[in-house]
């Protein structure tokens, strides 16, 4: 997949655990691992917006998109 989640790497430079983050955006440690796990197939904008203000970031530091298409040429 072409988007990387890196909510590890935020939660690890603001010292966050998986519990406390799941608390202050009120979301299952289930499905908060899901997303943490990169196995999360969306994410909703409410969500994003709840844990770029718990780990004060923006999206870009949490998601991440990388080009895996190897057939574009350059001209």
């Amino acid at each position: 997949m072409p988007i990387i989640v890196n909510l590890d790497v935020m939660m690890a430079k603001r010292k966050i655990s998986l519990n406390e983050l799941s608390e202050r955006v009120d979301l299952t440690l289930s499905n908060l691992s899901i997303l943490k796990t990169g196995k999360a197939k969306a994410i909703r904008f409410s969500t994003l917006d709840a844990i770029c203000k718990a780990l004060d970031c923006q999206p870009g530091d949490i998601l991440e998109y990388v080009n895996t298409d190897r057939s574009i040429s350059n001209r």
